[in-house]
């Protein structure tokens, strides 16, 4: 008998070793869920600028993602996005970040985007349960008592089932964005409507409103962008990533 105890407590450290090892492993292996950060506006509000970084599932690869979008039109500036992934696990995430920073600076300089980033009106993370992540309500500006209706955005995710390049992984989807407008009398405007998935989205399965930012020039509300995040199917688990609908005020 004693020397079964002896046996047991020799073989403690590599039992509680080999525990600790299975539990990070299983806090490795999981979807990647970007990071969010806006980038502002530029000055006449004509563009819209955010970014989205992290580190690959699967891969381990760091990337930088930076969308550029006309508030006009809630298109693309030409030339953009800016996506950077260095194919290195080795490569620290800052390096990926700094390359989309450089490849942005000649589309709008960072100066100008950081000097009129605009207001963060509302804002739910990926992690955030208790809000609805189909509706968004909110006032433009932190003025009290206010001076503007609130505005109200409505997101309807549209079933498209099985598309081409997502056969297997379930349901895919798109979505409908809609604006309430308050100040008309609850007038519904379409903002978006996916007829199709565009292929650079991967495979998504749900979306969530997840904040919006407004953008001000004088006392006059000029643009908006709305972030939707998009819950995709990654290599490990659920990727999270960002997109912007726009729009001038």
């Amino acid at each position: 008998m004693q020397s079964v105890a002896i046996a047991m407590r020799l073989a403690r450290p590599v039992i509680i070793a080999l525990f600790v090892s299975l539990c990070a492993s299983a806090r490795a292996f999981g979807g990647d869920a970007a990071a969010l950060e806006i980038l502002g506006f530029s000055a006449d509000g004509s563009v819209f600028a955010f970014e989205e970084y992290g580190v690959q599932d699967g891969s381990g690869f760091p990337y930088s993602n930076r969308y550029y979008i006309r508030t006009a039109d809630d298109a693309f500036v030409p030339g953009t996005p800016v996506r950077v992934r260095l194919d290195d696990e080795s490569a620290t995430l800052e390096a990926a970040r700094s390359q989309a920073r450089e490849q942005g600076e000649g589309i709008v300089a960072a100066a100008e985007l950081a000097a009129n980033r605009g207001f963060t009106a509302a804002l739910n993370p990926v992690t955030e349960l208790s809000a609805d992540p189909l509706r968004l309500v909110a006032a433009p500006r932190p003025v009290f008592p206010p001076i503007d209706a609130p505005f109200e955005f409505r997101l309807e995710v549209v079933p498209f089932g099985e598309t081409p390049g997502c056969e297997g992984l379930g349901e895919i989807s798109g979505f409908r964005l809609l604006r309430i407008h308050a100040e008309a009398g609850g007038v519904t405007e379409l903002l978006h409507e996916d007829g199709s998935v565009p292929e650079s989205r991967g495979c998504p399965v749900g979306y969530g409103l997840g904040g919006a930012q407004t953008f001000s020039i004088g006392n006059s509300l000029a643009a908006y962008a709305v972030l939707i995040s998009v819950r995709r199917v990654g290599f490990e688990g659920p990727d999270h990533r960002w997109m912007a609908v726009t729009g001038r005020w």
